[in-house]
């Protein structure tokens, strides 16, 4: 699937929107500059995600983010940093699993989600992380991509639906003595059965969607979606605490960049500092 471009009035529009969505969602005015070796990007942290702010915040000032890379990049998609086991890292290293001894509790609100841009918070999966807790420090911005109205309500309401029931189904009760089995296996690094739980879990799913409700996107996330774009898939499953408004380009730069098999640039992109700004 490839990026829709936009030129002209059309983008004028779309930057209106954009801006008009960042007023209506922060209250506050916490700034954070991110300069980066590819160019730097300024973000606006939400109010209405205080946790999220606020260790994002601590982090910031601790000098926490300084020389880490972006370990993760993926076109249309989104680019991932925070691993701080990527400071050091040779080149052949998998990344991912890095960050401090702590989560932070999942803040959903439906009035922040995933449009191009979006400030989010990286998480162990379900199975592994049934209340869908953040990571302490790994975060991702979204590049994403334009949908049309038709795609969005056949495919992406779907996707959203399965995930979030997916959720639900291995939380019941009746479900616990798998979830026990389940973290034996991954203890055991016993891949089949571990991939056995997962499809028994899937299965379950597949089985009830077909009565489940649908997902509802707002209006405003239908606007977002099919000028600005961005990743509708992961509304309402990965905290979204802040936005870019200066720098997008610099994020498609970023996600343009030629990666190995597990994502990663082949050229380091790194964040040289971040800092908290008036």
């Amino acid at each position: 699937m490839k990026y829709k471009k936009v030129s002209g009035s059309f983008s004028f529009l779309t930057l209106l929107f954009l801006s008009f969505l960042t007023l209506q969602q922060a209250s506050g005015q916490i700034k954070v500059l991110m300069e980066t070796n590819m160019g730097n990007i300024k973000l606006l942290l939400y109010d209405k995600t205080p946790q999220h702010r606020d260790n994002f915040i601590k982090l910031v000032k601790a000098h926490y983010y300084d020389s880490l890379l972006f370990h993760r990049c993926i076109q249309n998609f989104m680019i991932q940093g925070g691993d701080p086991d990527s400071k050091h890292a040779p080149s052949d290293m998998m990344l991912g699993d890095g960050g401090p001894d702590y989560t932070i509790p999942a803040e959903f609100d439906p009035s922040l989600f995933h449009k191009k841009g979006a400030l989010a918070a990286a998480r162990e999966s379900d199975l592994d992380n049934l209340k869908q807790a953040s990571s302490g420090s790994q975060f991702y911005i979204v590049q994403g991509r334009v949908f049309t109205d038709s795609l969005l309500r056949t495919n992406q309401a779907k996707r959203i639906t399965k995930m979030k029931l997916f959720n639900e189904v291995i939380n019941r009760p009746e479900y616990k003595s798998y979830l026990e089995k389940y973290n034996g296996f991954v203890k055991a690094k016993n891949a089949d059965s571990v991939r056995a739980v997962y499809e028994f879990f899937n299965k379950k799913v597949e089985k009830e969607f077909e009565t489940a409700m649908l997902y509802q996107f707002s209006e405003e996330q239908k606007k977002a979606y099919t000028t600005v774009g961005g990743t509708p898939h992961l509304d309402a499953s990965y905290t979204v605490f802040g936005e870019v408004i200066e720098g997008l380009e610099i994020v498609d730069k970023i996600a343009e960049q030629k990666t190995d098999g597990n994502n990663r640039p082949i050229n380091e992109v790194r964040i040289i500092k971040m800092s908290i700004i008036p």
